[in-house]
């Protein structure tokens, strides 16, 4: 199976994060899926973002839960990444997406995408039936993996929709991982990849039911597409695209 590369917040090593700037970078590189982390505003929109906050991410500041889409639309997204190499005045433009914009941007490919929701930190109540509801309007049937660090949002999602496929975030080892996905019915495990390297002999049997964040190495990333693990999330697809692909040619 060749592993597939996942575009981490779309570009996040070259163009803003969690941007449709990015991810239409993404995109054109070729990329197999992208991965993005979404919040709810306290009007009931779903937004991708990364941060429970404003303030990292855009000009704006204060909590996702306590604005509206509509004042969060009033701050750039892209003007504190002005650091970034290929900086141009036009990222400033750029706005916090709602999921619904991505999923758009998205309908005319065959492009995976991996929702990680962030509740860990803060519960979002109903945030998975306004996912699954906005995924169903939306999504046009598209490979969709929910995952997250928090298992009950996982299980949750299960129960409205026992079709959801859901993998749980892991930044940490655990036992009989097998065990694990066939128990909560997860589709697969979501490794850091300091978890994977650190137990790569354990965890070569389920190799292809991993995806591993964030690796932007290209000794790394040689190292997991010969391992067949089933993606790499990388802040720099184009690199991680070139690697995996002059392997494949390889063979």
């Amino acid at each position: 199976m060749k592993t597939s590369i996942y575009g981490h917040r779309g570009c996040k090593g070259t163009l803003p994060e969690n941007t449709l700037l990015g991810f239409k970078r993404a995109i054109e590189l070729g990329v197999d899926g992208l991965e993005i982390d979404i919040h709810m505003t306290k009007d009931g929109e779903l937004v991708v973002i990364h941060d429970e906050t404003l303030d990292r991410t855009t000009n704006g500041e204060g909590f996702i839960c306590e604005a509206s889409i509509g004042e969060i639309n009033m701050y750039s997204a892209g003007i504190r990444f002005s650091g970034l190499p290929g900086y141009e005045e036009a990222w400033n433009l750029e706005r916090v997406p709602a999921l619904q914009n991505v999923l758009e941007l998205l309908a005319p490919y065959k492009t995976e995408l991996n929702i990680e929701l962030k509740t860990y930190a803060i519960p979002y109540e109903g945030i998975e039936k306004r996912l699954l509801e906005t995924v169903g309007k939306y999504g046009h049937d598209r490979k969709i993996v929910y995952s997250s660090f928090h298992l009950p949002t996982l299980i949750r999602l299960k129960e409205l929709d026992s079709s959801a496929e859901t993998a749980w975030l892991l930044n940490a080892p655990i036992s009989l991982p097998s065990d694990y996905m066939e128990t909560f019915g997860f589709e697969s495990l979501h490794l850091s990849k300091d978890v994977y390297f650190a137990h790569e002999a354990q965890l070569k049997g389920i190799a292809d039911r991993l995806r591993i964040w964030t690796v932007n190495d290209p000794g790394e990333i040689a190292k997991l597409a010969e391992a067949g693990v089933a993606a790499i999330i990388t802040d720099f697809p184009e690199r991680a695209l070139t690697i995996r692909n002059d392997q494949t040619t390889a063979v």
